[in-house]
């Protein structure tokens, strides 16, 4: 299949109002025109959200009728693939234009390289083009932090029980599952607390100091706010609760679905005001802020995870899926 490159803008930057900086590539074939919309700066523990709108040509719809549109985003480095996102339909605006979207998410524990986004688009089996989707790589810094445990949070940490086994399996299988169907909200998300008092931040290096003398590192995954016990939580966005209960680490525990592969994490919480199933609105009270499960005092944290792999949070307070201005 010939492919025509008609233009790929990473010069052109777009401002949104959110503050999140969108490149523009633009793609045509014989038979379609992509428009692709991305934020193309690679940064660790980011994410990459791309945006497409797809025009097939009323010649080949007819000639190809039975066709399913497929598309992936890779991340790349020094050429080799290191993730990939598959891309879901979010809206068919008439026969001959759609629109899909995809979140890729960015290892915060990435190093310093070459980095480069690939989109690979396919109209059927015997014509699939592919593009790199011009970008460029950003290094961030994570704070490190030392946190001493008590004798109860220590046994909490070190816990090897069967049942704690279990809770983490359940989750991971959440957390993981992409339904390309369960979109609930494309808007940006708010935060779940009145506050920007913060005791910890998403990407902190931890070493933790057990009360035995045994040190253990980790990373810190979300963010906590220093909040009172009791404190209101709210739904960053509007979704699908998949888990409310009481976990051994995270206490009252809630997780909600926003987009394919897209959940939102409330931990630690004194009180749940939701089940699993129950769809609840932006801004809607979900809990309250507590120290249950593993944690030295009251507060709330929030935890954001794409295709299984936890994200700054701050990312998804911006325009990510491109779509505020229409």
């Amino acid at each position: 299949m010939r492919n025509r490159l008609l233009t790929a803008l990473a010069a052109l930057l777009i401002m949104t109002e959110a503050g999140i900086y969108a490149g523009t590539a633009e793609y045509s074939s014989d038979n379609c025109n992509l428009t692709v919309t991305y934020n193309d700066e690679i940064v660790p523990g980011d994410a990459v959200f791309a945006r497409m709108n797809i025009q097939i040509q009323k010649s080949y719809r007819k000639a190809r009728a039975d066709d399913e549109i497929r598309a992936c985003l890779q991340l790349l480095r020094n050429g080799k693939k290191i993730e990939s996102s598959n891309f879901y339909s979010i809206r068919t605006r008439k026969q001959a234009v759609s629109e899909m979207l995809c979140g890729l998410p960015v290892s915060p524990w990435l190093e310093d390289g070459e980095y480069s986004l690939r989109l690979i688009f396919s109209l059927s089996e015997a014509e699939t083009m592919e593009f790199i989707l011009p970008s460029s790589f950003r290094m961030r810094e994570f704070n490190r932090e030392t946190i001493p445990l008590d004798e109860r949070n220590s046994g909490i940490k070190s816990d090897n029980s069967p049942e704690r086994a279990a809770q983490i399996q359940k989750l991971n299988d959440i957390l993981f599952t992409v339904m390309p169907s369960d979109i609930h909200s494309l808007k940006r998300f708010t935060p779940p607390v009145q506050s920007e008092r913060y005791t910890a931040h998403f990407g902190d290096r931890r070493i933790y100091e057990y009360s035995n003398g045994k040190k253990s590192s980790d990373m810190h995954n979300g963010n906590d706010y220093g909040v009172p016990e009791g404190t209101e939580v709210r739904a960053c966005a509007e979704g699908k609760v998949v888990m409310a209960e009481n976990r051994i680490s995270t206490g009252l525990s809630i997780v909600i679905e926003h987009l394919p592969g897209l959940y939102s994490l409330y931990y630690h919480l004194s009180a749940m005001n939701v089940k699993e199933g129950d769809s609840v609105r932006q801004g809607e009270l979900i809990g309250s802020s507590g120290s249950t499960g593993l944690a030295t005092g009251p507060h709330l944290h929030w935890e954001v995870r794409l295709n299984g792999s936890a994200v700054r949070p701050e990312f998804f307070m911006q325009d990510f899926t491109f779509g505020e201005n229409e």
